[in-house]
């Protein structure tokens, strides 16, 4: 994961906005951010003609309401911060394109967004922004505070687990405060595995030697940059490893989880792989970052002329 400069933070009327703006403060003073796009995508802005006859100015009063919204709960939850140059945006349309649409112009580097728990909220942005936006994705659920100091990293130690672990590893390094990555590989048995002589429990402990052999080259072509990365095996018993990763998240009292995705292309970009869309659907608790490089544009173009 590259530096964050350039970082968008999607605001609406909630109290959400407290959580949203201090994780942004926290992520710009870690990562020497310049520039914060605090934006907030109205749906409808439609108003008869007539009324707008009759009160020419409501639009722009509307917007510049909004606005002034923004910039209060920003001055009240952004600590200053030298160097960093704020913006505030209102739009009217569908959040996820909008976002997208400005992430693509902007050149960001990373784009916050909110997980509603118990406010009302769909969550439907969150996943078409991982699966369509060019640069990482930060889903931050309700009530929570920005401290990174312990990452979940699930791995099969394929290239997108490598991405997701360098941006762990680039998070936590930038706090500058020793931290800890817990890399979890989840591994299922086999249905046949009794067709090689082996035992239930003899089998479990061959796959789990195997993850281990597959850490130690995977851990191999990463520069961990002094950080604690601790591998622990998860054996999948139901066939349901969001699952077994978020109660490993609970278990180890993580501050995040970090992924990667595998939409690259306008090919796949609606197939970020089906955990990725499980734990974004299903994960209410921990920040999460889903992580992809930045300028590996995945369908965005045409995604955005549709706007």
């Amino acid at each position: 994961m590259q530096d964050i400069k350039k970082l968008i933070v999607c605001l609406d009327q909630s109290p959400m906005n407290e959580s949203l703006v201090k994780f942004a403060s926290f992520i710009a003073e870690t990562h020497q951010t310049k520039k914060i796009y605090f934006i907030n995508v109205i749906r409808n802005l439609n108003v008869p003609k007539e009324i707008l006859e009759e009160f020419p100015s409501l639009l722009e009063s509307m917007i510049a309401e909004r606005k002034e919204q923004m910039e209060k709960v920003v001055r009240q939850n952004f600590a200053p911060q030298a160097g960093v140059s704020l913006s505030f945006l209102v739009k009217e349309g569908q959040l996820a394109k909008k976002v997208l649409k400005l992430a693509h112009e902007k050149s960001a580097d990373m784009i916050i967004i909110g997980r509603k728990v118990t406010m009302t909220g769909t969550g439907v942005a969150s996943q078409r922004l991982a699966r369509r936006a060019s640069c990482s994705l930060m889903i931050v659920p309700e009530g929570c505070k920005p401290r990174l100091k312990k990452l979940l990293v699930p791995s099969d130690f394929s290239d997108y687990s490598k991405e997701a672990m360098t941006a762990a590893i680039t998070l936590l390094n930038a706090t500058g405060k020793k931290g800890e990555i817990i890399c979890q590989n989840v591994f299922t048995i086999p249905s046949g595995y009794h067709f090689t002589g082996k035992s239930y429990d003899e089998f479990t402990q061959i796959m789990q030697t195997h993850a281990e052999n597959n850490f130690k080259k995977f851990i191999r072509k990463i520069d961990f940059k002094g950080i604690k990365i601790t591998p622990i095996y998860t054996k999948d018993d139901d066939d349901d490893p969001v699952e077994d990763i978020l109660k490993s998240a609970g278990a180890q009292e993580v501050d995040g989880i970090v992924i990667g995705v595998k939409g690259r292309t306008a090919a796949t970009a609606l197939f970020i792989g089906s955990l990725a869309e499980r734990l974004i659907q299903l994960n209410d608790r921990f920040p999460m970052l889903v992580s992809r490089p930045k300028g590996k544009n995945a369908g965005i173009l045409e995604y955005i002329l549709e706007i």
